[in-house]
């Protein structure tokens, strides 16, 4: 996928979802299987400091993720796996990875997508936290990308426009 001139995929399941940030072709809802969305990851940056970390999401084992998929073109892959890892690798707490993806679209085409999981030997992978933990966490977060209650909120409300929820996110999304 990285390493030759076609078009690309890009899967999102958090920020990315609403908040892209690089230019695409086609954006369709798409599942990743043996992988699912975890507010895992302690924030240093974006939505929280190192002394006051907020709550972001990562792709933890098992299970699955509802997300998009974000077709790019090749003559664009360069500038947006830069632009990919300057954001999501600002404190090395993901690994980039390809992984399957099927679209949902007629066919159900699978498709190699690069997305970033988390890495659970990191110092700011979070494991499973109870929903009293990272309401609490989430609450005082604040980084460089603004207000950590609003990456929920607005994570919610992307999961909401392509029709799924997640049971834990939208619990969060509202009680803060």
């Amino acid at each position: 996928m990285i390493g030759n001139d076609g078009d690309f995929w890009v899967f999102g399941y958090g920020s990315i979802m609403w908040r892209p940030g690089f230019d695409f072709e086609e954006r369709v809802p798409a599942r990743l299987i043996g992988l699912h969305r975890s507010l895992c990851v302690y924030s240093h940056v974006h939505r929280g400091t190192p002394e006051q970390p907020g709550l972001v999401l990562g792709l933890d084992r098992g299970g699955a993720c509802r997300g998009i998929a974000f077709r790019v073109a090749g003559s664009r892959r360069e500038a947006t796996v830069a632009y990919l890892r300057e954001r999501e690798q600002a404190t090395a707490v993901y690994l980039e990875v390809e992984r399957r993806v099927t679209l949902a679209r007629p066919g159900d085409p699978v498709v190699q997508a690069l997305t970033y999981i988390v890495d659970r030997g990191h110092p700011q992978y979070a494991g499973r936290l109870s929903l009293e933990k990272q309401l609490h966490i989430v609450r005082q977060g604040h980084g460089r990308s603004g207000a950590n209650p609003d990456y929920v909120r607005n994570t919610v409300r992307a999961m909401e426009d392509q029709g799924f929820r997640d049971a834990d996110l939208h619990w969060l999304a509202t009680h803060l």
